[in-house]
């Protein structure tokens, strides 16, 4: 168990306008896209983890943006309707949105792999892929300011050998999640205010995360390295209850103060939790002990978020 935590740790359609005339001399050049969408996120929105599809830049910038995340769904969904520019990136901070120049890490999480591409050079601030043109923006970031994947692997850590009894994690964390949600909060707010300011006209969707846990923490197996492992039942109760749950709280409340809209995925994935059998999201690996995945959404996921924020876009653009 210590081993594997050891490895582990260090990775801590709707075409619009008019048709050109067939020219001679020339290949009749594509309509133009009626509405531009610039896509901002964390790796819940790029899916970075294994299974995730085929890697949408060659060479790679280590941003792990694939052709099956939902912004990509929904771009061949929706066809010439919206032009598409992705600049989700794996590991991505609220803060590396807005005006950080971020350092993308791929797959480099050694001694479990070694990306051959690292050290990859920094992407620009994702805010900078919007411009006055922009019509949709849709943004899901915040897990990482809040440093959930830090707070999942000292839970890890703190259930091991724990036999899943109490809440170790709770017990050592709890009273450092306000200022976390906080963090995340104010962070959250600048971001909005330079994607106005960027955007005027833009209409800015806001995405949360999906049901990671389950209501019953009794389907959640105790060791079962495809769920959360060495987690407790009663830490995943309080994961769920006070640091999940009030994070998609702080971001929807935030986005309704810039009068944004909040695209909610957690009901509608309420029973496709990790410990689910119809899992939308994996859990610590997909397939223990080859591809760590670290709790991120699947292929279905990817098709329900691209369900609901195809709606949200749609409606926000007045296309329906």
């Amino acid at each position: 168990m210590r081993t594997r935590l050891a490895v582990l740790g260090s990775a801590v359609a709707l075409a619009v306008g008019a048709l050109v005339p067939l020219q001679l001399s020339a290949a009749t050049p594509a309509a133009a896209a009626a509405y531009e969408w610039v896509a901002l996120g964390d790796s819940d929105t790029a899916w970075r983890h294994p299974g995730g599809g085929r890697d949408l830049r060659s060479p790679r910038d280590g941003c792990e943006r694939t052709d099956q995340s939902y912004p990509q769904v929904i771009d061949r969904d929706l066809g010439s309707l919206i032009e598409l520019t992705n600049v989700s990136c794996g590991a991505a901070t609220i803060e590396d949105v807005t005006f950080n120049a971020q350092e993308p890490i791929g797959r480099h999480l050694p001694p479990f792999s070694e990306d051959p591409d690292y050290p990859f050079p920094p992407v620009p601030p994702q805010s900078e892929a919007v411009n006055p043109g922009t019509d949709v923006i849709t943004v899901g970031v915040g897990g990482n300011t809040l440093g959930f994947a830090e707070i999942l692997f000292t839970c890890l850590q703190l259930g091991d050998g724990s036999g899943g009894v109490d809440t170790p994690c709770r017990d050592a964390l709890a009273d450092n999640i306000p200022d976390r949600l906080t963090k995340v909060g104010q962070d959250y707010d600048d971001m909005l205010a330079t994607l106005h300011e960027r955007a005027p006209h833009a209409k800015i969707l806001n995405v949360g995360y999906p049901t990671v846990i389950p209501e019953d923490t009794s389907k959640c197996r105790y060791n079962d390295w495809e769920q959360f492992a060495s987690i407790t039942p009663g830490d995943l109760d309080w994961l769920r209850d006070d640091v999940l749950g009030p994070l998609n709280a702080t971001i929807e409340k935030t986005a309704g103060e810039h009068g944004d809209a909040f695209v909610d995925l957690t009901d509608s994935s309420r029973n496709h939790s990790v410990c689910d059998a119809g899992k939308w999201v994996e859990g610590v690996f997909t397939t223990f002990p080859s591809d760590v995945a670290f709790v991120h959404p699947n292929a279905k996921g990817h098709r329900n978020a691209s369900a609901h924020v195809s709606a949200a876009i749609l409606d926000a653009l007045g296309v329906n």
